[in-house]
């Protein structure tokens, strides 16, 4: 993992991390929801989904023959989840890159439904989009000292230095 200095603003005390692998996919399977990018009509578009991961793929439901169904059908897809602090300017975040298909037959479909996972958007019927785990990046932005929150008005923490009494 290589770390990187923030270039933000000139006192901030942020680094930006590179994640291998493995981290990368733990915090995938952690996420609840995550953004699918593709190609509509030619322009990119940008969708939330819910998902789950199983077998080196992200399995997504949707409503087949829907936007999403439709674009993604054995194209070259993106996916993207995240976690973000925006008070402290801190967070994550991990982004797929793989060949997607559409997956449509009843039997896997109630396989991967036992997951527990269930359409970002109600539909009657859905089918599933699985994007395979060609290519995974990820990134975190800490701050460099772990105190470096501390003594922030209004964060409750207490200063070494001060006196309980």
């Amino acid at each position: 993992m290589a770390t990187i200095p923030s270039t933000s603003m000139p006192d901030d005390d942020r680094l930006v991390q590179v994640l291998g692998d493995d981290e990368c996919l733990a915090l995938l399977e952690s996420a609840v929801i995550g953004r699918l990018a593709f190609t509509e009509d030619a322009m990119p578009a940008i969708r939330p989904v819910s998902f789950t991961v199983l077998g080196g793929e992200v399995l997504i439901p949707t409503r087949p023959g829907g936007t999403v169904a439709v674009a993604s059908r054995g194209a070259i897809v993106a996916f993207e989840v995240d976690d973000v602090d925006v008070v402290d300017r801190t967070g994550w975040n991990v982004t797929v890159i793989g060949p997607s298909r559409v997956v449509t037959a009843p039997e896997v479909i109630r396989s991967f439904d036992s997951r527990g996972i269930r359409p970002w958007v109600p539909t009657a019927e859905h089918c599933y989009i699985a994007v395979r785990i060609t290519l995974v990046r990820g990134r975190r932005v800490h701050h460099a000292r772990p105190d470096a929150l501390r003594g922030r008005p209004g964060d409750g923490a207490l200063d070494p230095s001060d006196s309980l009494a």
